[in-house]
């Protein structure tokens, strides 16, 4: 069990990220860490570039695929272009082939966290870690959620807004401050999803209850906790830290209803070094 000591100095650790809004929807909260799961990928060498440039490149290896098909199908070609034809289609299909498990996983993670967060749009806590398994990580990102104003519940939704778009870009710059992605782990790892929320949650086709969760292995986590610009900030910050028990964010009290989950779908890296930053 953690000390008391330790668990003061977990508190401190958290870098806070002010929202320019009196409260956190679903679009924020989801975006944020959408966005941050792209980046710690990037930034560790599991995608040979970001995020969005992936899912471009994606779709248009399946349109290019689907076009040469069209064209295979329907043109006569001479002998020469038909092999060469053949060729591409071939290279085309190598990368989709390459790219389709990671990024089926990367629209079923979404999936999960639009319904987990469509489900309990108050979460507290979410944990990314990159490793092998979840209690012997590599590295770990910790982010919480000061949520604010309450605000009357309705259909969530995800789209992306100009908010939440500034409170990524954020995240971003002060994880690159702190150093985060600036050594990596040598090849292809795992990254695991965890989030905190009521015991009461039931998704089974996205996520296992972890009621005992802990990982064992020493490492200095990044964290990150989001604030609203509300007045009721330290009302917030209360709960937030008194259901908050060590560095690894776990309560042993036996009376808490908040258990964390772990999401099934686990993003497994492409093995890839990232282009350098420097021009």
């Amino acid at each position: 069990m953690q000390s008391s000591e330790v668990d003061r100095t977990s508190e401190l650790d958290f870098t806070e990220i002010q929202c320019a809004s009196d409260s956190l929807d679903s679009s924020m909260i989801f975006h944020v860490i959408v966005d941050i799961i792209g980046f710690v990928l990037y930034m560790h060498e599991q995608i040979p570039s970001v995020m969005q440039d992936l899912s471009v490149e994606f779709d248009s290896l399946h349109s290019e695929y689907k076009e040469l098909g069209l064209v295979h199908a329907q043109t006569e070609l001479k002998a020469p272009s038909r092999r060469k034809h053949s060729g591409r289609m071939r290279e085309v299909k190598h990368g989709i082939k390459r790219l389709e498990k990671l990024m089926n996983t990367v629209s079923n993670l979404q999936i999960a966290l639009q319904t987990i967060i469509s489900e309990t749009p108050n979460i507290e806590r979410v944990i990314l870690i990159l490793g092998s398994s979840p209690v012997r990580p590599q590295y770990v990102y910790e982010i919480g959620f000061s949520h604010g104003k309450v605000v009357p519940e309705c259909a969530s939704n995800f789209g992306k807004n100009k908010i939440a778009e500034a409170i990524s870009r954020k995240a971003i710059r002060a994880l690159i401050s702190k150093g985060a992605g600036s050594w990596s782990y040598g090849g292809a790892t795992k990254l695991f999803l965890l989030v905190k929320g009521p015991s009461s949650v039931h998704l089974p086709l996205h996520f296992l209850p972890k009621r005992d969760f802990r990982y064992r292995k020493k490492v200095v986590a990044f964290r990150l906790r989001f604030k609203c610009r509300t007045g009721d900030q330290e009302m917030n910050a209360f709960h937030y830290y008194s259901r908050t028990s060590s560095s690894i964010g776990l309560d042993d009290s036996p009376s808490n209803d908040v258990i964390w989950y772990q999401c099934r779908h686990v993003i497994k890296g492409l093995a890839c070094k990232a282009p350098s930053t420097e021009e």
